[in-house]
């Protein structure tokens, strides 16, 4: 009798402090999930975070749909910042102290999720696969964040240290917004120039509403550059390449990072960006649109809403089901600490995104590898991966 006495103590002990546990962690339930996002839904990134939250949306329901993760639904908010600062942080608040989320997931903007760390740290609240690849993701503390790929340094360093080989390049510049985002391409560009043993000659800085580069271009043509790596806005980046091909300047390639691997680049119509290079840390979409995995998710996107699915629309998605795999791996007592720990055992080869998932206690970065793309008939097409 006392040895069963006993265990129905120890049961009820058990069952107590789960139940206290879950009353404890901001955003979980018994039925509900509560997930955040602060994004640019009509901001000069609107373009990737339009789509991205759509895909995210398009997973999550069909994970509500089949009755959600042990039990509970995911309920996913989204703030639009606009890509403005004072609007990131009033989405932040609200998430964060009014609707008591769980987890951040494709948060956007590198100036805004390094802002928002100061509200998520003390929190322990995890941000997870941010629209930013800034190194910036994984500061300190870093056990709460967790980015999906490689960082805009890596990709600038690879993207110019390729480009420069591959047409003998004698000079390397760039073009960017005076931001985190901004100067951490800056740096990579400089690294990849000095891998590649040539120089680093001239760069120039722009506003994020900025619309005209005669002058600029004008100055990166007397200073002699080759290779022009980018970090602007998507509509800035578009007009660069434009006017430039107006200007004459066909020995000077243009290159993004993933900031500007976007579908609707390049489809621009009349062949504005042929010929642009990206290096980001995944596979664009339609250029495997007959693999099996992306043929999926545009099949089922476009039932799901009616429209093609863009790059970001596929990231969304992908990022949705990461949460989603670590929420499964986290088990029912769902808490801070079991979600990052289910987040560090991840891993997995995602087809969709065309790149391997690995993370560990060590590691908080999924994708290490970088692909270079570059616009061919209107579509991007891998050049270089490393």
């Amino acid at each position: 009798m006392k040895t069963l006495i006993k265990r129905l103590i120890t049961a009820t002990a058990l069952t107590a402090a789960a139940t206290l546990a879950h009353a404890e962690t901001q955003g979980v339930s018994d039925t509900e999930i509560r997930i955040g996002s602060v994004n640019d839904l009509s901001g000069v990134f609107a373009a990737v975070g339009v789509p991205a939250t759509k895909g995210a949306n398009v997973y999550f329901d069909k994970v509500n749909a089949a009755g959600g993760v042990h039990g509970r639904k995911i309920t996913f908010i989204v703030e639009d910042n606009g890509y403005q600062m004072p609007r990131a942080m009033q989405g932040y608040n609200k998430l964060l102290n009014r609707d008591k989320v769980f987890a951040m997931l494709q948060s956007l903007g590198t100036p805004m999720n390094l802002a928002g760390f100061k509200l998520l740290d003390p929190k322990g609240i995890p941000n997870v696969a941010p629209l930013s690849a800034a190194r910036q993701m994984l500061q300190d503390p870093v056990r709460n964040k967790f980015v999906s790929f490689a960082d805009y340094f890596e990709q600038a360093r690879i993207g110019v240290k390729f480009l420069a080989e591959k047409y003998d390049a004698k000079n390397v510049c760039t073009m960017y917004l005076p931001t985190d985002f901004g100067k951490e391409i800056l740096e990579g560009s400089h690294a990849g120039a000095k891998e590649a043993g040539i120089a680093f000659a001239s760069e120039t800085t722009h506003k994020p509403d900025e619309s005209d580069f005669v002058g600029s271009l004008s100055k990166l043509k007397a200073d002699g550059c080759d290779i022009v790596s980018m970090a602007l806005t998507v509509r800035q980046s578009i007009t660069v390449a434009g006017t430039a091909k107006k200007m004459g300047l066909s020995d000077m390639k243009f290159m993004n990072t993933s900031a500007g691997f976007l579908t609707v680049v390049a489809k621009v119509p009349g062949g504005v960006t042929e010929g642009l290079y990206a290096a980001a840390s995944w596979q664009d979409l339609w250029a495997r649109a007959n693999d099996e995995a992306p043929k999926a998710f545009i099949e089922e996107y476009k039932a799901a809403t009616g429209e093609d699915p863009v790059g970001f629309a596929m990231l969304g998605y992908a990022g949705a089901q990461m949460m989603v795999k670590a929420l499964e791996a986290a088990g029912p007592d769902l808490t801070h600490d079991s979600f990052i720990a289910a987040m560090e055992s991840l891993q997995y080869e995602d087809e969709l995104v065309g790149n391997y998932i690995d993370y560990s206690a060590d590691d908080h970065q999924g994708a290490d590898t970088v692909y270079v793309s570059v616009v061919e008939n209107g579509n991007w097409k891998k050049v270089h991966e490393e």
